[in-house]
């Protein structure tokens, strides 16, 4: 396990795990889920398709969950404090150099589903970020799925990985980044430059934080492996038993394993521009 106390750092994580929500009118988790895969499997982005489809979501408060176990900060809430705070550090510093000020992110955590200025947010949809209430989202059982469904590493250097991801969003969403995926001609493809991106964004913040004792040998080889397992190419092989190529919307594993990699090895916030590349 890594060693996160070498950081010192605190972000915002707001925990709504003992307030665990559950889907009411709507569509039902059931239907989320397969507009989900229909949208994905057809070609649509995800990235513009969550709001749209968690808009049609109500959520509900559940009274059948025990509250008391999330009373207090417990480990996976501290250690989501330190990650956050981590990425902001690093952000802070990298739009200090652009003369520009980050406006820092709000990490939810919770299980099952909980509100949204999305309309809604559901376990089924993974990890996410909102760009209307600039939160991001997550049930960290989503880890779970990660490993027996998809065959990646969960360990806690790859979780951080994806939260540094979604942090990436938030971050792209900060510089306009995001309104060049909307304007590609290709939309799949605009939608993959994003994914991609947010991939060297957490990169750059592993590359951040890795002289500060943080990480044992061969410990970031976990986040490497989460990259990888949630390629298009990776997902679609264990989902459906096929590839099809024009359908993704986030990269192979190849591409994602690449640019996490490019972000961590260079430090260099250029080298994540991945909008002026030719060849992904």
């Amino acid at each position: 396990m890594a060693n996160w106390d070498s950081l010192g750092t605190k972000g915002s994580v707001e925990d709504r795990r003992g307030m665990t929500s559950t889907a009411a009118g709507g569509l039902g988790i059931g239907g989320i889920v397969l507009l989900l895969a229909l949208n994905y499997l057809s070609g649509g982005s995800v990235v513009d398709v969550i709001p749209e489809v968690l808009n049609q979501v109500a959520v509900a408060p559940s009274q059948d969950i025990d509250r008391t176990q999330f009373e207090g900060n417990d480990s996976y809430e501290e250690f989501a404090t330190t990650v956050i705070g981590s990425t902001n550090q690093t952000w802070n510093s990298l739009f200090e150099q652009m003369k520009s000020v980050y406006k820092e992110p709000n990490l939810v955590l919770f299980r099952g589903a909980t509100n949204s200025a999305c309309g809604g947010a559901q376990s089924n949809v993974g990890p996410h970020y909102c760009p209307r209430d600039g939160n991001i989202y997550l049930d960290e059982t989503f880890f779970d799925l990660l490993k027996t469904q998809l065959g990646g590493n969960d360990g806690d250097v790859a979780q951080a990985y994806v939260i540094a991801h979604e942090v990436g969003h938030h971050v792209q969403e900060q510089l306009g980044l995001t309104s060049l995926s909307r304007r590609a001609a290709d939309q799949n493809d605009g939608s993959i430059r994003l994914e991609l991106q947010a991939d060297c964004f957490a990169g750059l913040w592993a590359y951040s934080i890795k002289d500060k004792g943080v990480f044992e040998n061969g410990e970031i080889q976990e986040a490497i492996e989460a990259a990888g397992a949630v390629g298009d190419d990776h997902i679609q092989e264990k989902t459906t038993g096929r590839v099809n190529p024009e359908s993704f919307t986030h990269g192979t594993s190849a591409q994602r394993i690449s640019w996490f990699t490019k972000g961590y090895t260079s430090g260099n916030f250029s080298s994540c521009d991945t909008f002026s590349q030719t060849q992904l």
